[in-house]
């Protein structure tokens, strides 16, 4: 019941789908709610787009109104991974993860928007991470699942350059998609021994079907070049909450890039029993960290403060400035939301 309520919302929400062409080649926006509400901009993990990586979370229906209630959503799909996309022409040039960043300020030009909250996951948490590096005065918060932040490791490389492979050569094929399913789930939900596939990986799956595999292959590049961003992470002027689950092969990165952000204005949330994809895999563990979250920008005054148990999040473990941060850029950043 609760599903079939969260689509109907979700489908009835005005929305609209813009395909923007920038320097670096065309980028599909889709737009949820009123454009009058300050600006959410969404970026999905690698070979996903809007509906694949972040379907769950806003149809979750405290969390799709939490979202909905107080933004209005952009959601950003890489080059060539809308629905419906055919195969970006070959004889465009590559382009790198700062061409990929520098795209999204022409995104939010497009759009007349001049300071945004950003939610990425994995391949996207990066070029958001990189965009506020880069834009600092536009990015007023980040919401980052499962994150990247230094260079890949000779390991990831390799491994990277092997799917890249085999992505270039033989297509979306079968060992592509379980490479890629093992990236974005857990081991529980994948299915294992008598257990099947959850619905949620069969719906992937059945995606990553869909895709162009020179597109995706294009992403993978951008990424697997990326550089180390750590060093310049405590310097951030924005907020920033890092979601990742306990099972994700990315665990160790997001708990580095925790520790080299300024902890008054971050938090780490471990999801248990979780894959990178929590946004899919585990949508209701993000509700009340992202509740205490968007409360220091005043966006979320609930009735009383207490943490559910349902999340892994409690206050022993939150900096408190990263709610009610008394700093320089409090008031310029609230403004922004007025």
């Amino acid at each position: 019941m609760a599903d079939s309520l969260s689509v109907h919302i979700y489908d009835h929400l005005p929305s609209k789908e813009h395909l923007i062409r920038t320097r670096y080649g065309s980028v599909s926006v889709a737009v949820y709610g009123d454009q009058d509400k300050p600006a959410l901009i969404t970026y999905p993990d690698l070979a996903l787009n809007y509906v694949s990586c972040f379907q769950g979370l806003l149809f979750c229906p405290e969390i799709g109104s939490l979202l909905l209630h107080n933004f209005c959503i952009y959601q950003i799909s890489p080059p060539g991974h809308q629905l419906g996309a055919g195969a970006i022409d070959p004889d465009d040039p590559l382009l790198s993860a700062d061409d990929l960043a520098d795209q999204l300020a022409e995104v939010l030009n497009f759009f007349g928007l001049s300071a945004v909250m950003c939610m990425g996951v994995t391949a996207g948490a990066y070029i958001l991470t990189l965009f506020a590096m880069k834009y600092r005065e536009r990015v007023l918060g980040l919401i980052l699942v499962s994150p990247l932040c230094k260079a890949p490791s000779w390991t990831e490389w390799l491994y990277n350059k092997v799917l890249s492979n085999l992505l270039y050569f033989y297509g979306m094929c079968g060992v592509v998609k379980e490479i890629l399913l093992k990236r974005y789930f857990s081991k529980e939900v994948r299915g294992s021994g008598n257990l099947p596939e959850l619905d949620i990986v069969q719906a992937c799956r059945r995606s990553l079907d869909e895709r162009q595999s020179l597109n995706v292959w294009r992403f993978l590049e951008a990424i697997n070049g990326r550089s180390d961003i750590s060093e310049g992470l405590r310097k951030l002027q924005c907020r920033s909450l890092i979601f990742v689950g306990d099972m994700s092969p990315f665990h160790s990165e997001a708990l580095h890039m925790n520790s080299k952000l300024d902890r008054r204005f971050s938090a780490l949330v471990e999801v248990q029993a979780c894959g990178s994809m929590v946004t899919e895999e585990q949508p209701h563990a993000m509700l009340v960290p992202m509740e205490y979250f968007l409360m220091g920008y005043g966006l979320y005054r609930p009735s009383k403060l207490s943490v559910s148990p349902r999340s892994p999040l409690s206050p022993s473990c939150i900096s408190p400035e990263l709610y009610s941060p008394e700093n320089k850029d409090r008031g310029k950043q609230e403004g922004e939301f007025s």
